[in-house]
C-alpha cells in the first residue's frame, strides 16, 4: 500500500463515523471520475515480498544464534542465509527439523560417552524408538538417569569406604542389587539408621582396648543420642586416649631400667601434641629401646669374657630380636661358660702315682722311699749300739735311736705334724709307717746280739 493512501485511510479514521459513513456510501454510487488510477497491486506485491524474506532472514540470524543449535542446524542456516529468500523459506520450513532432528540424535549418542549404566541404558532406548523418545529423554529422562547413576556411585563409595560398618556395608549391597528407587531409599533412610547401629558397635569395641579415660568416655557416649555417639568417634575418642598416652608415657619414665634413648624421646612427647604422645608409644617406644639395648650389650660386650664377648658381637650383628634374647638369656648362658672354664683353669693338677719301686727326687740329690717297700735301714753295729747307716730322710724327728741307747742323727726330718709340707698326708703317713718299722728292726738285732 502506498503512503498517500495509508495517509487518507487514517484521515478518514479520525472523521465522526455520521460524517465518514455517508460520504462513503455517495462515493461507492457515483461513478469514478475519469482521469483517476486505482490501487497500485504490483507494487504491493513487491512490498510484501520483501518484507517476508526480511522476517525469514531475521528468523534464520536468531536461529543461528542460539547456543542450543547444533551442527547441522547451523550448517543448513549458513546456507539458506547465502542464498535466495526461497532457500530461506524452505529452510524454515522443511530444513530445519530435519536438521534439529539429527543434531538431536547426535546429542543423545554423546550422553552414552561419559555416563554411567543408567544413563547409558536410557540413550539405547531413545535410539531405539522414535523421534518423540529422543525428545522425551533429553527432556527429562538423561537427568533421572543420571540421578541414578549418581545414587549408584555414592553408595558404591560408601560400600568400598574402610570405615564403613558391617550393617551399612549389606543395606548397600542390597541397594546396588536393586532399583532407582532403592538407592535412593538407602540414601535417604537407611543409611543414617544403620551407620547409628555400627556407631554403636565401634564405641562398645573400645572398651576393650582404651585405657581408664577412653573407657569412662564409652559409657557416656552409649548412653547418649546418635550424635553423642559420633562426636565421640570424631573428637571424643582421641582427647581420652591422649590422656591415657600420657599416663603410660609417665609410667615408662617411672621405670628405672629404661635406657637415655627412651628417656629423651618419651620427655618430647610429653611436650608435644596428643599426635606426637600416640607417635612415641606406636612407633618411637620401639625405636628407643633398640638403641638403648644395643648400647647395653657393648657394655657388656667391654667388660665380659671370651664367651660373653663372642655371643655380644653376635647378638650386634643380627636382629633387635637377637639382641634382646642376648639381653635375657644369652649373656648368662655365656658368662657361666666364662666362669666354669676360669674355674678349671684355676684347679691344681694331681700329681702322677708312682710305682713302689720308684724314688721321687727331693731337690737335695737324695731320695726318698714313697711305700711300704722303701729301701730298709741299714745294719746297727753291736759295740756301741748304733746305727752305722743313715736312717732314711723320711724318719720323723721324734724316732730316736733311744731304743738303744742313744740318739740317732736324723737327715731331713719332716715337720712336727709328721708330713713334710710339700706332700700330701697320704705319703706322709706311709713315710712314718716304713720308718717305724725300721726302728723296730733294729732294736731287734740289738737284743739278739745281746743275748748271744
Amino acid at each position: 500500500m502506498k503512503l498517500s493512501k495509508v495517509s487518507a485511510v487514517l484521515a478518514a479514521a479520525a472523521l465522526a463515523p455520521t460524517v465518514l459513513f455517508p460520504s462513503m456510501a455517495s462515493a461507492a454510487e457515483q461513478p469514478a471520475p475519469t482521469g483517476v488510477s486505482g490501487p497500485d497491486t504490483a507494487s504491493d506485491a513487491a512490498g510484501d515480498h520483501d518484507s517476508q524474506e526480511a522476517l525469514d532472514r531475521a528468523a534464520v540470524q536468531r536461529i543461528l544464534a542460539d547456543k542450543e543449535s547444533g551442527s547441522a542446524v547451523r550448517e543448513a542456516a549458513e546456507k539458506a542465509l547465502a542464498g535466495t529468500a526461497a532457500d530461506l523459506r524452505r529452510f524454515l520450513e522443511v530444513e530445519l527439523e530435519w536438521a534439529r532432528q539429527s543434531d538431536n540424535r547426535l546429542k543423545v549418542a554423546q550422553l552414552a560417552n561419559s555416563a554411567g549404566p543408567a544413563v547409558r541404558k536410557g540413550v539405547r532406548a531413545a535410539l531405539n524408538g522414535t523421534y518423540e523418545d529422543i525428545l522425551a529423554f533429553l527432556k527429562e529422562g538423561q537427568y533421572i538417569a543420571r540421578a541414578e547413576d549418581e545414587d549408584r556411585a555414592e553408595v558404591q563409595r560408601i560400600l568400598e569406604d574402610k570405615e564403613s560398618g558391617r550393617g551399612v556395608r549389606e543395606a548397600a549391597e542390597k541397594a546396588l542389587a536393586g532399583t532407582a528407587a532403592d538407592l535412593r531409599h538407602f540414601l535417604e533412610v537407611e543409611l543414617a539408621q544403620q551407620s547409628w547401629a555400627d556407631n554403636k558397635v565401634k564405641v562398645a569395641q573400645l572398651l576393650n582396648t582404651g585405657g581408664p579415660a577412653v573407657r569412662k568416655a564409652v559409657e557416656v557416649a552409649l548412653w547418649g543420642s546418635a550424635e553423642d555417639v559420633l562426636k565421640f568417634l570424631k573428637e571424643g575418642q582421641y582427647i581420652a586416649r591422649a590422656e591415657d598416652d600420657r599416663v603410660e608415657i609417665l609410667t615408662i619414665l617411672a621405670d628405672k631400667e629404661i635406657g637415655p634413648s627412651v628417656y629423651e624421646g618419651a620427655q618430647k612427647a610429653l611436650d608435644g601434641t596428643p599426635a606426637d604422645l600416640r607417635r612415641f608409644l606406636e612407633v618411637g617406644l620401639a625405636d628407643a629401646r633398640v638403641i638403648d639395648n644395643r648400647v647395653k650389650v657393648a657394655q657388656i660386650l667391654s667388660v665380659g669374657g671370651p664367651a660373653v664377648k663372642k655371643a655380644a658381637v653376635a647378638a650386634l650383628k643380627g636382629s633387635p630380636q637377637d639382641v634382646v634374647a642376648f639381653l635375657k638369656e644369652g649373656q648368662h648362658t655365656a658368662r657361666a661358660e666364662d666362669e666354669a672354664n676360669a674355674a678349671a683353669a684355676a684347679k691344681p693338677t694331681t700329681p702322677p702315682v708312682q710305682q713302689p719301686d720308684q724314688a721321687q727326687n727331693t731337690g737335695t740329690g737324695q731320695s726318698r722311699p714313697t711305700g711300704p717297700t722303701a729301701q730298709p735301714v741299714g745294719a746297727v753295729s753291736a759295740n756301741t749300739g748304733t746305727s752305722t747307716a743313715p736312717v732314711p730322710a723320711v724318719v720323723p724327728a721324734r724316732v730316736t735311736a733311744a731304743t738303744a741307747g742313744t740318739t740317732a742323727p736324723v737327715s731331713g726330718q719332716l715337720a712336727a705334724t709328721g708330713v713334710d709340707e710339700g706332700l700330701g698326708w697320704e705319703a706322709g703317713g706311709a713315710a712314718a709307717a716304713v720308718a717305724a718299722g725300721a726302728a723296730l728292726v733294729a732294736l731287734s738285732r740289738r737284743r739278739h746280739s745281746a743275748d748271744s
